[in-house]
């Protein structure tokens, strides 16, 4: 069972949400918070295995909040669910260490899958999202990264799991995670996110159309 923590300033939202999930054996809500500092707060209490955080709420905001989350050295996984998708509300979150980005229009699958993935470290991404992401991945990967590799990642930033780019490029699961440690160390980071992170801020993939 995964555990989750609802963010959002708006009452009704979190109880939507609530109801949502609750409604389904694989999750439980543990808490609530309605805004970033009681988020933190309530995270750090109850150690959630993944926290719904809205962007823009009153005082303490999403992006201060993800940013004081990891700070503290809070394990949870925290995927951004808002009604925006404008670059400046991406990057910062995602460089803030936010593994996914959703938006409200998400349906219930959509967000079970994304919860999912996030529990397990993976990246998740709205498709709008992902679609902002490679307009912004076009400069040439940094000296030492292989072609396979950055394939890879490409993928990653994405929002593919470790079965979806093994069976994309034709490779085995443990191919792919080699892969990915590989690229962890050569960025200078420790997990999937951080390495969607850095690509994004500093256009390190080309990604290519799908075949």
């Amino acid at each position: 069972m995964i555990t989750l923590l609802i963010a959002d300033d708006h009452p009704i939202v979190r109880d939507g949400l609530r109801s949502i999930f609750e409604a389904d054996a694989r999750f439980h809500v543990v808490g609530e918070a309605g805004d970033g500092a009681e988020a933190v707060a309530v995270a750090k209490e109850l150690a959630p295995d993944v926290v719904l955080m809205d962007l823009r709420m009153p005082g303490t905001d999403g992006v201060t909040a993800i940013r004081a989350l990891a700070d503290q050295g809070i394990a949870s996984r925290v995927i951004v669910l808002t009604t925006y998708d404008t670059d400046g509300d991406i990057i910062p979150a995602i460089e803030a260490g936010a593994t996914g980005f959703m938006l409200k229009d998400a349906s219930r699958e959509e967000l079970f899958r994304s919860v999912q993935a996030a529990a397990r470290g993976e990246a998740a991404l709205a498709p709008s999202v992902a679609a902002r992401l490679m307009g912004r991945l076009q400069r040439p990967a940094p000296e030492g990264l292989s072609a396979r590799e950055i394939e890879v990642l490409a993928l990653v930033a994405r929002g593919a799991t470790n079965r979806h780019a093994a069976t994309k490029l034709m490779l085995s699961e443990a191919t792919v995670k080699t892969h990915l440690l590989h690229i962890y160390a050569k960025l200078g980071v420790n997990d999937r996110a951080a390495a969607v992170a850095v690509a994004i801020s500093q256009g390190y993939v080309v990604l290519e159309d799908d075949a």
